[in-house]
């Protein structure tokens, strides 16, 4: 087993798994940026393996943060369509090479951050008013396969969970429960991806303490700080790497 020597790819794996504990401590949203990080110094999936013991932890603190702050009725919605979601997921990366899963990957941040970015887009995405229960659980679908591919759910989540008007701690709290059951759902997938292989869980011990400090640093900030600027400049760099990882994938 040898791990990267190259200073870039802990620099860029250092900002990915902080964006992620900042996601994960309630600035909704920002962890859709990592995995497209780690994909321009690492193979998608790997990353996306090295990754999700890295999400489990950071779950039990967001969590456990925001126990009291959900609604039950959308959980029950979603994590069915997450399961298929996931199983698609799943299916497309075991058979596909990893150019195309990291082509995929682009084009989800390509579409995410455009989307978080253009009022006019994100405006005809969302519903006015409550939306149909079926649409949780299609949400919920599409959370979970682009969760799979590229721990990315959050958008098609919200695009439910936004309609529904919860009060901000109830949002943050709902979308932490429903992301840490589905994380705990992909494991067999990763498992039989062969993700949990010793150099990937190498990675993970050595992020392991970054990714918590940054949880609990994103508890602290999100009560206390505007997420709406810091988001923006994220979602350009979303934008940013998706196209870079598209090109990568066609050439």
């Amino acid at each position: 087993m040898s791990l990267p020597a190259d200073v870039t790819f802990y620099l860029v794996a250092s900002a990915a798994v902080i964006l992620v504990g900042l996601a994960k401590g309630g600035f909704a949203g920002l962890g859709a940026a990592a995995i497209p990080l780690l994909a321009l110094v690492m193979d998608p999936v790997s990353a996306a393996g090295m990754l999700l013991p890295i999400l489990m932890a950071q779950d039990i603190v967001s969590v456990w943060a925001f126990r009291r702050s959900f609604d039950s009725r959308t959980l029950k919605l979603t994590l069915p369509g997450a399961v298929c979601g996931i199983f698609l997921g799943w299916w497309f990366a075991a058979v596909v090479n990893a150019d195309a899963v990291r082509g995929l990957v682009g084009v989800i941040a390509l579409a995410f951050g455009t989307y978080r970015l253009s009022p006019k887009i994100s405006g005809l995405a969302q519903m006015k008013g409550p939306a149909p229960e079926w649409v949780g659980t299609l949400m919920g679908g599409v959370s979970g396969f682009t969760s799979q591919i590229a721990h990315a759910g959050g958008p098609p989540f919200q695009i439910w969970a936004l309609s529904r008007n919860f009060p901000h701690l109830v949002f943050v709290g709902t979308s932490s429960i429903f992301f840490g059951i589905i994380n705990w759902m992909k494991v067999p997938a990763y498992a039989a991806l062969g993700q949990f292989n010793s150099q990937n869980m190498t990675l993970t011990a050595v992020f392991m303490p970054l990714a918590l400090a940054s949880t609990f640093a994103g508890v602290w900030l999100v009560k206390r700080v505007s997420p709406v600027r810091f988001n923006a400049i994220i979602n350009l760099l979303m934008i940013g790497v998706g196209l870079e990882l598209i090109r990568q994938a066609i050439w």
